[in-house]
């Protein structure tokens, strides 16, 4: 019995073979997505690939020693996961907070939340997968005179306290 409560029956036999189940190659992302300077965006999940509803994926490149253009991404919620790399982000109205992640850590980025990645290597690429919560990938690029030494903030939560584990 289907989990949703749909009948087998209502959906013709064939019409999931091409509606279920999409692998996208991660050498076919698509590079036509909202860019912010000194990253490459590359999207694998939206609504033209493959008619998603409700999030966007794909992937975040930043070269070494470098780092991005302020900005924000409207009402959506993004969430970064760090595949190789280091990475530095500033968030704030002046972007004057400061946090660090490295491979394995999860960045949540809340709506309106100016912000700027940067890649904390001088040698090896900064790279992410990135996830939104809406089907296409909206950028609003800020002009923003981040501050000379932003403060830095633990990356903790009530059960961590102080970085520990």
């Amino acid at each position: 019995m289907p989990h949703d409560g749909h009948h087998s029956h209502d959906i013709p036999p064939d019409s999931w073979k091409h509606t279920g189940v999409r692998v996208i190659p991660g050498d076919q992302l698509d590079t036509n997505t909202a860019q912010t300077p000194g990253m490459n965006r590359a999207a694998a999940i939206n609504a033209a690939r493959v008619g998603a509803q409700k999030i966007w994926a794909g992937t975040v490149h930043i070269h070494p020693n470098a780092k991005t253009g302020a900005h924000h991404h409207g009402a959506l919620e993004s969430v970064i996961y760090i595949v190789s790399g280091r990475a530095r982000m500033r968030w704030g109205e002046h972007l004057e907070f400061v946090a660090e992640a490295g491979p394995g850590d999860f960045i949540f980025v809340p709506p309106y939340v100016p912000h700027q990645e940067i890649n904390a290597s001088t040698e090896e690429t900064l790279r992410c997968v990135l996830v939104r919560s809406d089907n296409e990938a909206v950028v609003v690029n800020l002009d923003i005179e981040p501050v000379e030494k932003p403060e830095e903030v633990l990356w903790i939560d009530p059960i961590h306290k102080n970085g520990g584990v």
